[in-house]
C-alpha cells in the first residue's frame, strides 16, 4: 500500500498545525511508516519514530488518492506500538 501520494484534508492540516506536528514529519511517516494498522475498514494508521515520538497519521486508504484525516505525536510509544 502505497500511502505518500496521500492528500492533507483541511481538517488534517488544522489539526497538524494545533499540534505544531511539521508537514514534513507526516511525509515522512508516510513514505516509510515502521507499522500500517488497520482502524476500521477503508482508514489505516500509519505510524513511525521520530525525534523520539510516535507519529500516527490516519489514512482514509477508501478513496483515490488517499486521505490524511488527522496527525499527532504521542510520547506513549509503548500504548500504540505492536511491536517493542
Amino acid at each position: 500500500m502505497d500511502l505518500s501520494r496521500a492528500i492533507l484534508t483541511e481538517h488534517a492540516a488544522a489539526q497538524m498545525a494545533r499540534r505544531q506536528l511539521a508537514e514534513a514529519d507526516v511525509r515522512r511517516v508516510l513514505r516509510a511508516p515502521e507499522e500500517v494498522l488497520p482502524v476500521r475498514p477503508g482508514r489505516v494508521v500509519a505510524q513511525g519514530l521520530i525525534g523520539g515520538y510516535l507519529v500516527r497519521v490516519f489514512v482514509d486508504v477508501d478513496r483515490a488518492p488517499s486521505e490524511v484525516v488527522t496527525a499527532y505525536r504521542t510520547s506513549r510509544t509503548e500504548k500504540y506500538r505492536s511491536r517493542p
